[in-house]
């Protein structure tokens, strides 16, 4: 059922860049330059790097699309990842004067498996962020409040009234195992 949705979605958005919509452009670059933009600084690439290599890719796929025989055969994610994991590599070889790419140096990106890592830490995400909202107050902003902003126990215990700092700690520890139950119980569900 989701992967019907992020077809259908992949196709209005493709329909959009078809007829120069703003909007399906800014839809596209916000959904996937992150991932190009990990991919090519874990390759040794610059911010710089990635937004160009992302903006002929998105030439390409304008190109594509903007013919009438063109159909999407993989998501869109797939597809830009592709097209951005060969720019770089050429890039690379144009950098570094090479002719012909070795077989190891093929391997420098192995697209499948890390658009593969990338898509399961996304749903992971997505799952923790679910869990998050459901699970209410105090829980929610304790736990936003210790992992993410980096306030001490002491600073949390005076935040929420509790006597001292073990007290917050205390009730840090129950908020985490209910966050992990729900996330596991929306996890188990999602596969």
């Amino acid at each position: 059922m989701k992967q019907n949705q992020d077809i259908e979605k992949d196709r209005e958005l493709l329909l959009g860049l078809a007829k120069s919509d703003d909007k399906s452009l800014e839809i596209i670059y916000s959904e996937h330059f992150p991932m190009v933009l990990r991919m090519i600084l874990q390759h040794n690439g610059s911010e710089d790097d990635a937004k160009d290599i992302f903006q002929e890719a998105i030439i390409v796929l304008y190109e594509k699309v903007s013919k009438s025989d063109f159909t999407l055969s993989s998501r869109l994610k797939t597809f830009l990842y592709s097209v951005c994991r060969h720019l770089w590599l050429k890039k690379i070889q144009r950098t570094y004067g090479m002719y012909a790419l070795s077989p190891e140096m093929e391997e420098v990106i192995p697209a499948a498996e890390e658009l593969e890592e990338h898509t399961t830490r996304d749903q992971q995400f997505r799952i923790m962020e679910g869990a998050m909202s459901s699970m209410g107050e105090p829980c929610k902003t304790i736990l936003e409040d210790y992992y993410l902003h980096k306030k001490s126990m002491q600073e949390i215990a005076v935040k929420f009234g509790y006597t001292n700092a073990e007290n917050a700690k205390n009730q840090k520890y129950k908020c985490l195992m209910r966050l992990k139950k729900l996330f596991f119980e929306q996890y188990n569900t999602s596969l």
